[in-house]
Order: structure tokens, then C-alpha cells, then sequence
């Protein structure tokens, strides 16, 4: 349950054609504290209820805890999430023994694509692609939650 990643500014749309896959997703939280998110999902067709804890100060670690819910629970939830819904396209990518999630945001966050790998530990090697930019690990106004409250148009 403790998740460790890293993120990164993407700075080319290369990663499209590298794609195997890509999923809409639509968001929003129900509590933006820091130190308990809880978000409501739905990616694609099915329904998620996810509680993060807070990060590590080099943001590399956190709790999550994750369930499935329906997609019709998951609409019903959303209704009652603050303000600043997130509205992505996140595709995944293979890098090596890797996948990356990169999300390609809209609406208020339109112009900003994050790219994110998950690690079994914190000192685990990757592969870099050529289209990773500027690592962004820890920079909490890249949270989902936090750009839902700061989108990036507002930056």
C-alpha cells in the first residue's frame, strides 16, 4: 500500500506513437488535505475511490489505498467533489521493464502533460525516454489534487 513513483514534465507528444494504450479519465476530490486525499474516478467505464496520505518531503512515497466501485457510484460521488474536476487522457507507455503514465490534461490544466512511473523502491533504475522532461518529484503543485484547486492555466 505504499506507493512509490516519480514524475516528470513530458516535452514532446512522441510518447503518443509509443502508446499502447490510453484511457479518459475524469476527476475530482472529495478532501484536498495534504495529509488525506481522497479522490473519486472514473477511468473509462469503471469507478474508483482512492485515499493518498501524505508524501514523503522528497515525494517519492505515500499510502494509497484504492477500491473499485461502479461507474454509477463513481458519477454520483463526483457530484459531490470540490470544486476543479480533472479532465485527462492518460496513455501508458513500455520504457524497459516500466510503464510510464503520462497524462495529457484539459480544460483549466490544457497544456500540461506529466508523465509518472511507479518503482518497487526508491533507488530502482529506469529507462529515461527522450521525451521526459524536467523531473518534478515532490512538487506538490503538480498533485492532482493541488491542480485541481491551482489549475495550470492559472499559473
Amino acid at each position: 500500500m505504499i506507493e512509490i513513483e516519480r514524475k516528470f514534465l513530458v516535452i514532446s507528444e512522441d510518447f503518443k506513437t509509443e502508446s499502447f494504450k490510453h484511457t479518459r479519465i475524469i476527476q475530482g476530490f472529495l478532501n484536498t488535505d495534504p495529509n488525506r486525499t481522497v479522490r473519486v474516478r472514473l477511468k473509462g467505464e469503471i469507478g474508483y475511490l482512492t485515499v493518498k496520505g501524505k508524501s514523503t518531503n522528497d515525494g517519492l512515497k505515500r499510502f494509497e489505498w484504492e477500491k473499485e466501485i461502479s461507474k454509477s457510484d463513481a458519477k454520483a460521488l463526483l457530484n459531490l467533489c470540490e470544486e476543479g474536476i480533472i479532465d485527462k487522457m492518460r496513455y501508458e507507455v513500455k520504457a524497459g521493464k516500466h510503464v510510464f503514465e503520462i497524462d495529457e490534461f484539459f480544460v483549466d490544466n490544457e497544456g500540461l502533460i506529466v508523465a509518472e512511473v511507479e518503482l518497487e523502491h526508491e533507488n530502482e533504475k529506469f529507462e529515461l525516454p527522450d521525451w521526459l522532461g524536467k523531473e518534478v518529484t515532490g512538487d506538490i503543485k503538480y498533485y492532482n489534487s493541488q491542480l485541481s484547486l491551482m489549475p495550470y492555466k492559472t499559473w
